[in-house]
């Protein structure tokens, strides 16, 4: 009875060290093993076995993590005040250094990246923070993946998530531009005018040459006021200038009759001035 009972009791030991001495390490993870608290190696996933009670498993993932950092009170080089946030991306790729170079890596990576996106931006002015993120975002990366290298970790991508501007900065945008719009409406009108100008001056240098050209122009537009019903008259400006000078032909005839006329009359003595 006494050795059943001792053997059903070692039985239940050594299950139970079975079940401490088994780790499964998942696919994206790798296990640091520390042995008497000194690493020993690095196990690759699957099933692993430890010695309970002197080894310790410590997994840790390599996925890529999404972490975002939060808003930060900027002031750009040209003195104006932002809120900028952003999101940073990055994975383990030593994870022996991850556990043993830093006690907590995520806390680690969030600290340093709100400092490495004040002291980037703020050497920007406010233009090149909204035309040039992807230099920005590229700065803050290499310089995240200098210090993180150390950690064991690699940063991949670093991207500016939102940008807020005070309100009168907004206005003062907005005000610009319109000005700019408006401005670039008056050059296309001046262009426009320009080149209707020189095309006025080439169909009259055309007119001018072909004479006809202008009458049939004018007929033209006699026929197009025409559709409409009204009861206004038009004169072309030619038969206005060809009546005018009809009237100065007649007045001058007429003046040169008088003067005939008055040559030819008798003088008081009865001579006939000649």
């Amino acid at each position: 009875m006494n050795v059943v009972i001792v053997i059903v009791v070692v039985i239940v030991v050594l299950l139970i060290m079975v079940a401490l001495s088994i780790r499964i390490v998942t696919q994206y993870e790798k296990g640091v093993l520390f042995r008497l608290g000194r690493v020993v190696a690095v196990r690759d996933p699957g099933l692993n076995l430890i010695v309970p009670v002197i080894d310790r498993l410590r997994r840790v993932s390599m996925r890529i993590v999404t972490m975002p950092i939060q808003s930060q009170g900027i002031i750009t080089r040209d003195n104006v005040s932002v809120d900028i946030s952003a999101v940073a991306y990055f994975r383990v790729i030593d994870a022996e250094k991850s556990v043993v170079a830093i006690e907590n890596v995520y806390s680690a990576i969030d600290q340093i990246a709100q400092t490495t996106l004040r002291k980037v931006v703020g050497q920007h002015t406010l233009d090149q923070a909204l035309s040039e993120t992807d230099t920005i975002n590229a700065d803050i990366a290499q310089i995240l993946d200098t210090t993180t290298l150390e950690w064991g970790v690699e940063v991949t991508l670093v991207e500016l998530k939102d940008i807020q501007l005070p309100a009168s900065m907004q206005r003062a945008m907005a005000r610009q531009a319109e000005a700019e719009r408006e401005k670039r409406a008056k050059i296309i009108a001046a262009e426009g005018e320009s080149l209707a100008a020189a095309a006025l001056g080439e169909a009259s240098d055309t007119m001018m040459a072909h004479p006809l050209a202008l009458q049939l122009r004018n007929l033209q537009t006699l026929i197009e006021l025409g559709v409409d019903k009204n009861t206004t008259v038009v004169f072309p400006a030619p038969l206005m200038s060809a009546i005018s000078e009809v009237g100065t032909f007649l007045a001058r005839e007429k003046t040169a009759s008088a003067t005939l006329l008055a040559a030819a009359a008798p003088t008081p003595n009865g001579a006939v001035d000649s």
